[in-house]
């Protein structure tokens, strides 16, 4: 069993930075692939970003590439999303996740995190 707890969201202007924390309970931190997703109001749940249990392999979707980068400190059970130049577009809620396997849809992730709320005014 692996609980997910997100922190480091919040309200920020156009262009701004946030670095979002999940921390995940549990020895086996270390065996999963952890992930990013978002959801903005009445839409669905999407993939953002993802990282390998190493840490040596990430990939993102293109909206976000070259601002927004993951990370993880296996020995802190913790992963990372730092996000730069954050735009309008980039408010939802983030959710971190945990899974065994790569590029598969969010109902394959095995844990969740129960969210943190990101807003980028204009």
């Amino acid at each position: 069993q692996v609980q997910l707890v997100e922190s480091g969201g919040g309200l920020v202007q156009s262009g701004g930075s946030l670095r979002l924390s999940c921390i995940a309970s549990g020895r086996t931190f270390y065996n999963y692939i952890m992930a990013w997703f978002r959801q903005a109001p009445g839409t669905e749940r999407v993939f953002v970003a993802e990282i390998s249990e190493s840490g040596r392999n990430t990939r993102g979707v293109d909206s976000v590439k070259g601002r927004f980068t993951i990370s993880r400190d296996n020995a802190q059970n913790t992963v990372y999303l730092q996000m730069n130049s954050l735009k309008p577009e980039d408010t939802a809620v983030y959710y971190c996740a945990a899974g065994r396997a790569t590029r598969i849809p969010a109902n394959g992730y095995d844990y969740w995190g129960q969210g943190t709320q990101v807003t980028v005014s204009s």
